[in-house]
């Protein structure tokens, strides 16, 4: 633990609820959030004016899906990396293919650089070590449709910079923008990094476009090293050049395998993608003998992928290789290629393929019931937990349950934001939120209800829901790059994940279901917001839902529910509840009888609908009654002391 900060790890260390008491971010931040508080009308929910202005343009449609108008950019992109260990100087080439698909004329692109942020003075929310800081990223060369062009490297602090063009971008046309550049990779590994001497995490590690969207323009929001990512749905060739007896790892589908490999691992390879049965593709023996890539001083290893968000890769001299696959679409019989890259020591990695083997089937068959939607998925193992398309970067620990939760949660993220384009920079509860949902729902399975739920209540919602200061209780709805500490944190995860558990004991898990996979079949490949997930789900329920989300997702409420008292009449007992915190929550009534009999009442979070501060249970009467108890569950009360009654 740092001074001045609480470090809560959140499925693993890749997030850390950062509370600096010297962070101007949360002081300003704070200051404005709370405006936030609901006091808007059933059938109206709080819209930022860039968003409005979507919907009046008719991008969005009020029914939740895409508007008749509806656009987004994308590129092509043509990648040449140059990774020589023990090195640290990485060099890459690149072309990008820019397609301009909106109706704006664009003059003044924006280009991220994030590895930037590993400059010293860079905006970040983290303390940075000596191994972390570098120079950055460096622009070498720089041309615009063939021709050079003038570069102007940002300051010291930036991870985007925009550019003039020389001609301005018309609607429906495009631009080739040819970059190459090199900085030196960081000795500290988080996201990305150096893992060790001679294994490199390479992530966002390439100059790319910014997204350009409907409602909010040029994304010029900066990578702070703690918030996450909004990138463009782009096809990527991807080359990456490495000494022999080096592995890569990489994003996409690898289109030269027989070229880089000895024939008995590619054909070790070819046959992990075909079967249940888990190959060791490269184990240490094969390493140690140093045969394993083709013995030329330089092998050239070549990866597509298409229509996806984002390239990443691992490369390594000694990270053993296991493979296999698992059928992810039961109407297709589609596979899915499942590998891991691992320090032969991690005794958790040597299970890993058998993890994602179970993650892909149940995720793709039960929550969310999407078949996985890529070729593959590689576990590797590093420091981040973190996801990034078709790949993981996870920390090894001696615990091995817990090891299978992290992937779990991680590869959840396929779906959200990597299949639905989620900007998670401004609202990272669309895809943390989901995650965490679905590593609660998975780990029912996995461990049993009740330890599940155990650890869901303590690592998700027990921090907040026990904490009763101010920035606890930030609207989720708050863009999230504004915020820092345990607002940031708990809105992503918990408080997000808690409401999503709270709709879907609303409306059950059938019509649950057909919402979110309706919004999911509306937006897949696209870049939703929070109102077109909301008005999918009034929309395809056929209720206005306003009331819910307005309550648990715009107010500054929380979770405390109690019982005022309990009141006999000759039509039997009527049980009076508060809703103190605001959050219409599900909970159990336990009824105790004076013959010493119980019965469970459930009572959905319909019965706050017509008023969100009391409701009336109305109960039998043929038994008398001797105490009554609320139970909420993982929907932890801030206030137990008001939960029961005794006559």
């Amino acid at each position: 633990m740092k001074p001045h900060m609480e470090y809560w790890t959140l499925a693993g260390s890749k997030f850390a609820i950062f509370q600096a008491k010297s962070s101007s971010m949360i002081r300003s931040g704070i200051s404005i959030i709370l405006v936030l508080a609901a006091t808007l009308s059933q059938g109206q929910l709080y819209m930022p004016r860039d968003v409005k202005q979507a919907f009046d343009k008719q991008t969005r449609s009020r029914d939740g899906r895409p508007g008749p108008r509806y656009w987004q950019n994308s590129g092509r992109y043509d990648i040449t990396v140059t990774a020589m260990p023990p090195d640290r100087i990485i060099r890459g080439q690149e072309t990008i293919t820019y397609f301009n698909n909106s109706p704006d004329t664009l003059a003044n692109p924006v280009i991220r650089l994030m590895l930037n942020i590993h400059r010293p003075g860079a905006l970040r929310l983290s303390d940075a070590s000596p191994d972390y800081l570098t120079s950055g990223m460096h622009i070498d060369t720089f041309r615009v449709n063939g021709a050079p062009a003038r570069w102007t490297d940002p300051a010291a602090h930036g991870t985007w910079q925009s550019f003039k063009l020389p001609r301005p971008l018309l609607p429906h046309d495009s631009v080739r923008l040819a970059f190459s550049w090199h900085y030196e990779i960081s000795l500290e590994s988080n996201r990305e990094g150096m893992i060790d001497s001679t294994t490199y995490f390479l992530a966002y590690f390439y100059p790319r476009v910014a997204v350009y969207d409907d409602y909010a323009g040029w994304d010029r929001m900066p990578f702070t090293d703690v918030h996450e990512f909004y990138n463009d749905f782009n096809d990527y060739t991807l080359t990456v050049n490495v000494p022999k007896d080096y592995i890569v790892w990489a994003t996409g589908d690898l289109q030269n395998p027989q070229e880089v490999l000895q024939p008995e691992y590619a054909g070790r390879l070819k046959r992990s993608m075909s079967t249940d049965e888990i190959i060791h593709i490269a184990t240490a023996a094969d390493l140690f003998g140093k045969q394993i890539t083709a013995q030329r001083a330089v092998n050239s290893w070549k990866w597509t992928a298409s229509n996806i968000s984002d390239v990443t890769l691992c490369l390594s001299d000694h990270y053993v290789w296991d493979g296999s696959s698992v059928v992810v679409d039961n109407t297709t019989q589609r596979r899915a290629s499942v590998q891991s890259a691992y320090n032969d020591t991690a005794r958790d990695f040597h299970s890993m393929v058998g993890f994602g083997r179970h993650a892909l089937s149940w995720l793709s068959n039960n929550w969310p019931g999407v078949p996985y939607p890529f070729p593959k998925t590689t576990l590797v193992q590093g420091y981040a937990d973190m996801e990034y398309p078709m790949m993981v970067n996870d920390t090894s620990t001696p615990d091995t349950a817990f090891s299978k939760f992290v992937a779990e949660h991680e590869i959840a993220h396929t779906w959200f934001p990597f299949y639905m384009g989620i900007n998670e920079t401004r609202y990272g509860f669309m895809d943390e939120g989901w995650a965490t949902t679905f590593e609660l729902l998975i780990g029912r399975e996995d461990q049993g209800a009740d330890k599940a739920e155990a650890l869901y209540k303590n690592f998700r919602i027990r921090g907040w829901i026990n904490d009763a200061r101010a920035e606890e209780d930030v609207p989720i709805i708050t863009p999230g790059h504004i915020l820092a500490g345990a607002a940031l944190g708990n809105n992503e995860y918990g408080k997000a994940s808690i409401g999503y558990l709270a709709m879907k004991d609303l409306l059950g898990d059938e019509l649950f279901r057909k919402c979110l996979h309706a919004f999911m079949e509306r937006w897949h490949g696209k870049h939703p917001i929070p109102w077109d997930f909301f008005n999918t789900f009034n929309d395809v329920s056929g209720r206005d839902l306003n009331w819910f989300w307005d309550a648990w997702y715009f107010s500054n409420y929380y979770i405390d529910l109690g019982i005022q008292n309990v009141v006999r009449s000759r039509q039997g007992y009527t049980v009076l509840l508060q809703n103190t915190g605001g959050y219409p929550a599900p909970a159990d009534l336990i009824i105790h009888y004076a013959n010493g009999t119980a019965d469970t009442k459930h009572l959905s979070p319909a019965i706050w609908e017509k008023d969100l501060w009391h409701a009336q249970v109305l109960l039998d009467g043929s038994r008398e009654i001797s105490s009554v108890e609320l139970k909420g569950g993982i929907f932890m009360d801030a206030n137990e002391k008001d939960n029961s009654w005794k006559k």
